[in-house]
């Protein structure tokens, strides 16, 4: 069965795109057939995946607004061994027209989707840092929800907001919604805020919070430049076999029950 995740924190700089980029390579590793779906306008996905987004002829903007089928948008991400929709600088009129659609428009990528998602093991859709309807888009879209956070004081308060708009959302067009995890990403121990904020985590959240800890790691950093994930481009660094390590939680997850969070 599909696992559609929405990779999604309102707070920018927090390792979105990191993680949709490296936990798709890693879970491309295992054999899992895997699509990626850029909807930051930024298009940093679309880049570190080896895509020129000034080339492109389809984007996420045409599959959501302009009733291209999934298969002329999809392309292929030879560096990263995955498929991905992307995005170029259109998607940033798709806000505004979207607030003007008067119908189902929330629901957009979720029936873009629908047509596509029996050919993938999983989706992961990369969101803008922002609650807005992009975002809105691919929470409705969503199985489940990751959150990449850094262990800091101003991450803990939009963690609130997040969940707010999660269970709200839960609420309303998307009753099947759940928190897929939380993830500790550029993760540093010897900072004291760091554990503090961990230990937060773990006692709310419980099972919720990824054993695995995302490190701060220069090949992370360096590795979109050239149009890869870590995992081609280094992958014996720290933030590659990390990203591989949670590939391996996360299968492990899949696999057996988790309780809900209360």
């Amino acid at each position: 069965m599909t696992k559609i995740i929405a990779v999604a924190n309102q707070k920018g700089g927090v390792a979105k795109t990191t993680t949709c980029i490296n936990l798709g390579a890693s879970l491309a590793a295992t054999k899992r057939r895997v699509l990626v779906v850029d909807l930051d306008p930024q298009g940093n996905a679309t880049v570190g995946s080896g895509i020129d987004k000034d080339d492109l002829v389809h984007s996420s903007y045409h599959l959501l607004l302009h009733k291209k089928a999934p298969h002329e948008v999809i392309v292929r991400s030879e560096s990263a061994g995955y498929d991905i929709v992307p995005t170029s600088g259109d998607l940033t009129a798709a806000e505004v027209e979207l607030m003007n659609t008067l119908v189902a428009r929330e629901q957009k990528l979720r029936l873009a989707l629908e047509k596509v998602k029996d050919n993938y093991d999983f989706i992961l859709i990369d969101c803008p840092p922002s609650l807005n309807m992009l975002t809105l888009n691919a929470l409705v879209a969503a199985n489940s929800v990751l959150i990449p956070m850094q262990c800091e004081y101003y991450a803990l308060e939009g963690l609130t907001a997040l969940m707010g708009t999660i269970e709200d959302i839960k609420n309303s067009v998307n009753p099947g919604l759940e928190l897929e995890g939380l993830l500790r990403t550029m993760y540093d121990p010897r900072n004291n805020l760091s554990t503090d904020v961990s230990a937060q985590l773990i006692e709310h959240f419980g099972e919720k919070v990824y054993r695995t800890v995302i490190p701060r790691n220069v090949r992370l950093a360096e590795a979109p430049s050239y149009g890869m994930p870590a995992l081609t481009y280094d992958k014996s660094s720290r933030g590659a076999v990390a990203y591989l390590a949670l590939a391996g939680e996360m299968l492990r997850k899949k696999s057996q029950p988790q309780p809900a969070v209360h």
